[in-house]
């Protein structure tokens, strides 16, 4: 029997990229969500309902209307008349009417009338009633209904493994069942005459060893998201090697074998792949590892390992496990914990040990950046920014928003701006997105979030978003309205949007424009301050009162619920279909989804501004060829156009 000789190994980069030619599946999946911990999302999954579903108190005490609280303090109290309690779990039985309050704990209902919540400690109960000893002001310890994540509002996307931070979202979002990555079937066949699988008896004396690839390869196959099936294992026989590995072929996306790779006479796997498949390559120039084998088998995928345990996993997690995990949809691993250095100042004077939630970018130095030790200051080399993430205790996207967490000790009262902290994250493979945005929420920019991989947006408004692209934290911020943008910054293109009043089906109230809002007893649901869209609105109304000679603050004034403002692009029309409001503050493409009438107020323009410190990053090249390449033809946006 001839030998194989290696006379021509072939560079490790061309190992690769043969491996990375090879089809490993990828198909999509539906798995009940009991059973999706370390799976990767195929597709967006959108909020179906609002989380709270409803408006909430966030601590005990009153319910009350802040407007008989304005101007109360220690000294000059505010007393309300107690019309009865509501309790979390109970749907309220009382309304709370001018000069009442209703006794409420945290997370009831929030009953009929009120807006606001004062805490108990506050107060005082006295045979005259409720006794206030604080002001509010609307929607003080109330967490409205979506606050956490609102309906229509993009919860994860593809391209998410699915922890239980992830589970816990999706379960709050009520959904049982969600499209995954298909793990890549690896068939793994061990070889030699001398093996032993575990268990069996050794004849130590005949030179018999255990099998320790099969193992070994088949855990690192599922650490990497693949689908182990172990076949029997042979010997050096060609027909009983043909027939196993061909078994395997039929079964699975990939066939790994070890063994039986190497110039022995009787290492002769290369022949069975020859005969029925093709040998793409035989030999690599690395140590361990040159007798590896890529090739297909009876059109799957083949990959030989080397037969020494040492070398046969080092070649799977050098060559191979990438390619399983792309397959799978994971990203790379990378260390549990990961040196940054603070995006921006953070003070704390909580007086307690601080587990910080922070998320991670890459960043170029920037003046702050390296000035702490000297150490990088000047330099091309990049920077891990740690920023912290924190919506609350009651937010679970705070976690999912964040890759890791930094201890802060109790008597630390600020991380300065460029400060190095050591970031513990949730897990190995965790890593900072490709790309890190803020500003507006859009619906068109889920849908362009989808082309770009593992993005990462935090639907902070308008405002807040220019505030920390001037700081320089995100790769890029999104904006609409005309708010003032004296921020340094690379316009990336754009699009405009349809915005107005969204109101019932049928518009029973006969809406017709602002003048309906100000003039009538309609009841009107906001958007935050933050928001582009309610700065669009403001300068409407400012327009409408400069017509008629009055001001703005006298139209507002004028406009029941103005001031009852929620965070989310859906969140005022969820408003309206509960029959929680009359008319909301949004989008046609919003009110179209819904079933809901629209009253259309005009367009407003909505653009992707770049920090001009990150425009040659990798994510930032990609999102502004998707924004190039965006159709809006292909998607069901109505009120959307270039």
């Amino acid at each position: 029997m001839s030998r194989k000789e290696f006379r021509d190994l072939a560079p490790p980069e061309r190992a690769r990229e043969t491996i990375d030619s090879l089809d490993l599946g990828g198909g999509v999946e539906r798995v009940p969500l009991r059973e999706a911990r370390g799976r990767v999302l195929a597709e967006r999954v959108d909020a179906g309902i609002d989380v709270p579903g409803f408006d909430r108190a966030s601590m005990d005490g009153y319910a009350v209307r802040a407007r008989d609280t304005f101007g109360a303090d220690e000294a000059d109290t505010a007393v309300l008349d107690l019309v009865g309690a509501v309790h979390a779990g109970a749907e309220p039985d009382v309304v709370v009417e001018e000069g009442t309050a209703a006794e409420i704990s945290t997370g009831a209902v929030m009953p009929e009338g009120a807006d606001a919540v004062v805490m108990v400690e506050r107060t005082d109960e006295t045979d005259a009633g409720v006794e206030i000893r604080t002001s509010l002001a609307p929607g003080d310890h109330v967490m409205f209904a979506g606050a956490d994540v609102a309906a229509g509002e993009r919860a994860l996307g593809p391209g998410t493994r699915l922890t239980p931070r992830e589970i816990g979202l999706l379960s709050a979002l009520g959904v049982s069942e969600v499209p995954v990555r298909d793990r890549p079937r690896v068939g793994i066949v061990s070889t030699g005459d001398e093996l032993v699988r575990p268990g069996g008896e050794l004849q130590s004396e005949q030179g018999q060893i255990y099998d320790v690839n099969s193992y070994t390869i088949a855990t690192a196959v599922e650490d990497a998201g693949g689908e182990a099936e172990l076949y029997p294992h042979v010997g050096d026989d060609y027909e009983e090697m043909g027939r196993v590995m061909v078994e395997a072929a039929e079964e699975c996306d990939l066939v790994l074998s070890s063994g039986s790779t190497s110039a022995s006479a009787v290492d002769v796997i290369y022949r069975v792949i020859e005969e029925r498949g093709e040998l793409l390559l035989h030999g690599v120039a690395v140590k361990p590892g040159k007798p590896m084998l890529i090739g297909t088998l009876e059109e799957s995928a083949y990959v030989g390992l080397p037969g020494y345990p040492v070398s046969a996993l080092t070649i799977f997690r050098t060559f191979v496990a990438p390619a399983v995990r792309r397959a799978a949809g994971l990203p790379e691993p990378r260390t549990a914990t990961v040196e940054a250095r603070m995006a921006d100042r953070e003070r704390y004077e909580g007086g307690r040990k601080r587990l910080m939630p922070v998320g991670l970018v890459e960043s170029g130095p920037s003046p702050d950046v390296g000035e702490a030790d000297g150490d990088e200051a000047g330099t091309d080399k990049p920077v891990t920014l740690a920023y912290p993430v924190d919506k609350g205790s009651g937010a679970t996207t705070s976690l999912v928003e964040a890759d890791g967490i930094v201890e802060v000790d109790a008597d630390t009262a600020y991380l300065d701006a460029g400060e190095p902290v050591s970031v513990r994250l949730f897990s190995p493979d965790v890593r900072p997105p490709t790309v890190f945005g803020v500003g507006e929420d859009d619906p068109a920019l889920s849908a362009l979030l989808d082309r770009v991989e593992h993005p990462r947006y935090l639907g902070i408004g308008s405002r807040q978003g220019l505030r920390r692209l001037g700081r320089g934290t995100p790769d890029f911020a999104v904006v609409t309205g005309s708010i003032d943008r004296d921020v340094e910054a690379v316009d990336l293109g754009g699009w405009t949007r349809e915005w107005g009043l969204v109101v019932p089906e049928g518009n029973p109230d006969g809406v017709e424009g602002l003048a309906d809002l100000v003039e009538r007893d309609l009841r009107f649901v906001n958007r935050t301050t933050d928001s582009g869209l309610r700065t669009t609105l403001s300068n409407a109304l400012a327009s409408v009162a400069e017509e008629r000679g009055s001001t703005r603050h006298k139209l507002v004034e004028s406009i029941d619920g103005f001031d009852l403002a929620v965070r989310a692009h859906e969140s005022p029309a969820r408003k309206v279909v509960a029959g929680r409001a009359d008319a909301g503050l949004g989008l046609r493409t919003t009110a179209e989804r819904l079933g809901l009438g629209f009253v259309s107020l005009g367009e407003e323009r909505v653009s992707v501004l770049g920090n001009p410190d990150r425009i040659e990053k990798g994510g930032m090249e990609r999102l502004r060829e998707a924004i190039d390449e965006w159709s809006f033809e292909d998607e069901t946006l109505p009120g959307y156009r270039r």
